[in-house]
């Protein structure tokens, strides 16, 4: 199969816009618990839906009196928190145009975005947040007003509202039609820079919509989550706004150190994250179960469970089997479950492959990971696997509303209602991403016999070694980073003899595994990047990648570097993809050292 399409469940409507996703709600379930915000004592506030709607009136009447004017483009940054879904929908009220920057950015990433969006006003989190945009004020000269969420100002605002009639706001929140631009978002500027991605109403009208209906056995009224990723990012923004129109309970949690205290308080009932995430969790849980004598134990559940997904998969499972994973089950899988809150059935996964693996592991556990595939430019959401059509190691099915072809080159095109409308001023950045109205996404894939969508590689990270074999990095690199001790895997040998590889190393996982392993916990990276043991454990994890590929496409050779790749040094997108192009040129020379000598030798070779 190389096409697929999902009919639309729910008709365009071209006069709705974003606020109508808050006024449905309010008209079916007004006393519901919308939102829990955190109190002092550690317990949480309800808001209501109709208080939320009321909220979100009053901030908006506060943005028109400080003179925000329809159809202004208003710069964010902030973490996530029910403030950003608050201001969300306020600025949809009074007409305006939202444009989140991470709030990770960087000062000279900071000023482009508000210059190249034409932003005039800024709302900032904080005091560090402040003090970044500082930096570059003058770059960005047509911002005027700069509110700040620590200093109340929101509280002010809605105060001054009190000048903006009802009538005003009602009359503002019906002037977008689904046509009109929404929000720009920026990419995160992974290959060159940073691109406006500009979004209408209609793209997240009709993709929330639509999605609400697939995905229904997920997001449904009484059901609950924690937001922990950046609200900045589109995968973020949708479920914030899917969550608002289906009646989801929701916190916020953007401290991830204190994120399982979160879970097992609030209890909820899936999950939004990241494959990194996910690995996390595992790596965290085995370390543990090391450092407490059940290392072994531990990997029995783990090998366990996964044999038993995958013979749920063939369609039965043998009794020794059953009665195996019962005992393991009760013994060590089900303390997992409770530290995730004990209600978690599903999480939705996305950004990157999360592995057969851990696919079926967690499925075992009680959590199935639906994953599912997206870009800024399709306002998140393209396939996703729901409870009743799954595959794991597959991105699912099409959403309704959405079409997917594969190229002649193994590329995957999308059409359909959440394909944006261009790039802001980017009228060539534009037309180059547009075969027709099929978006070219950039992305290798697959669709098999019946309709699922399996992800290969990016098009423009597609290896080609001196011998001419074609090298897809993901398929080793994904691998070798759920190894606990690595935190990056960059896979390199385009034009070269064979493929090697950059590797760091795990900080936070690090101390616990050297004390595992009966050595020194206070090595530093660059010194665990050295040890005998730390690269024989690496070399074990390259392996074990190894065998799902040829020998020719194969890792012969790797570095680990003394550093860690982060997105302060410019080696990681806010999202924590890497910067394959930057890193490759910054480490041209460790590239280089692996290719001297015999090239048919494997081995090891250490960054300087």
């Amino acid at each position: 199969m190389n096409e697929t399409h999902h009919a639309a469940i729910v008709r365009h409507d071209e006069a709705a816009n974003v606020t109508d996703l808050l006024e449905s709600r309010v008209v079916a379930t007004p006393d519901l618990v919308l939102f829990s915000t955190p109190r002092t004592d550690g317990g949480f506030h309800g808001v209501t839906v109709r208080e939320f709607h009321q909220r979100v009136i009053a901030l908006a009447k506060g943005f028109a009196a400080a003179g925000v004017k329809p159809g202004d483009k208003i710069g964010i940054m902030c973490r996530v928190r029910y403030e950003w879904t608050l201001i969300d929908f306020a600025m949809a009220y009074a007409g305006a145009i939202l444009v989140p920057i991470y709030e990770t950015s960087s000062p000279s990433q900071i000023a482009f975005v508000l210059a190249d969006s034409g932003a005039n006003a800024l709302i900032l989190e904080n005091a560090e947040m402040f003090a970044r945009y500082d930096e570059v004020r003058s770059e960005a000269p047509g911002i005027g007003a700069v509110w700040r969420i620590d200093h109340d100002d929101l509280e002010e605002l809605v105060a001054k509202g009190s000048e903006t009639t009802d009538k005003e706001i009602a009359r503002r929140r019906k002037l977008a039609k689904g046509s009109d631009l929404a929000t720009l978002i920026y990419t995160s500027g992974s290959t060159g820079t940073p691109k406006g991605c500009m979004l209408t109403h209609a793209n997240f009208v009709d993709t929330i919509r639509n999605a609400a209906k697939e995905m229904h056995e997920v997001i449904y009224v009484g059901s609950s989550t924690v937001l922990f990723i950046t609200a900045a990012h589109i995968f973020a923004r949708v479920v914030s706004q899917l969550a608002v129109y289906a009646g989801v309970h929701v916190t916020h949690q953007p401290d991830t150190s204190l994120l399982l205290p979160t879970l097992q308080s609030f209890r909820p009932t899936f999950l939004l994250a990241v494959p990194r995430v996910f690995e996390k969790v595992y790596n965290s849980a085995e370390q543990k179960a090391e450092a407490g004598g059940k290392g072994n134990i531990f990997r029995l559940a783990t090998k366990t469970a996964i044999e038993y997904s995958m013979a749920l998969d063939a369609g039965h499972v043998p009794l020794g089997l059953r009665l195996r994973f019962a005992a393991l089950d009760k013994l060590v899988l089900s303390k997992l479950r409770a530290a995730m809150g004990g209600r978690v059935e599903f999480a939705v996964s996305g950004s990157a492959p999360l592995g057969l693996r851990l696919g079926h592991y967690y499925r075992a556990l009680g959590l199935k990971v639906l994953e599912g595939y997206g870009l800024t430019e399709t306002t998140a959401p393209v396939t996703i696997n729901v409870p009743s059509k799954y595959k794991i190691g597959s991105v699912g099915p099409v959403l309704p509303g959405i079409s997917v072809k594969i190229a002649d080159d193994g590329e995957i095109l999308v059409r359909g209602v959440n394909v944006f409308d261009g790039y802001w001023h980017n009228d060539k950045a534009t037309t180059e991403t547009f075969d027709g109205d099929w978006y070219k996404t950039g992305d290798i894939g697959a669709l098999d016999d019946d309709g699922y969508l399996w992800i290969t590689g990016r098009k423009k990270e597609i290896i080609v070694t001196a011998g001419g074999k074609n090298v897809a990095p993901s398929v080793l690199e994904d691998p070798i980073r759920a190894n606990p001790l690595v935190g990056q895997c960059v896979v390199v040998g385009d034009g070269k003899p064979f493929i090697a590889a950059l590797i760091t190393l795990d900080s936070d996982m690090l101390p616990a595994w050297l004390a595992n392993n009966k050595l020194s916990s206070t090595l530093t990276v660059a010194e665990a990047a050295q040890h005998p043991a730390v690269l024989a454990e690496v070399q074990r994890a390259i392996d074990r990648a190894n065998t799902a590929v040829s020998r020719a496409e194969s890792i012969r050779k790797f570095a680990i570097l003394p550093i860690e790749f982060t997105e302060a040094g410019g080696h990681l997108t806010p999202k924590m993809s890497i910067k394959r192009h930057v890193i490759v040129k910054e480490f041209a020379n460790d590239i280089a050292a692996m290719y001297d000598g015999n090239p048919d030798t494997s081995g090891i070779s250490l960054g300087n």
